[in-house]
């Protein structure tokens, strides 16, 4: 395995904003309470961290400007 040769800069990419974003949302939907979970529709949560996260594999085949 090896590593790209921007590695350094790997929390410029939209992949990795993303994948950071679909955990964090994960995190805090534990952290919610009952109360506060009943709120939101069963199984939302879990279609937009999938929604995130698939626009984070698509962001990964992209070239991106900002790492250049």
């Amino acid at each position: 395995m090896k590593l790209i040769p921007n590695w350094k800069r790997c929390w410029r990419m939209f992949s990795q904003q993303a994948f950071i974003l679909a955990g964090a949302l994960q995190g805090a939907w534990l952290l919610l309470d009952d109360v506060q979970k009943q709120a939101i529709p069963d199984g939302w949560i879990n279609i937009i961290t999938l929604t995130v996260v698939v626009f984070g594999f698509l962001g990964r085949l992209v070239k991106q400007r900002s790492l250049q």
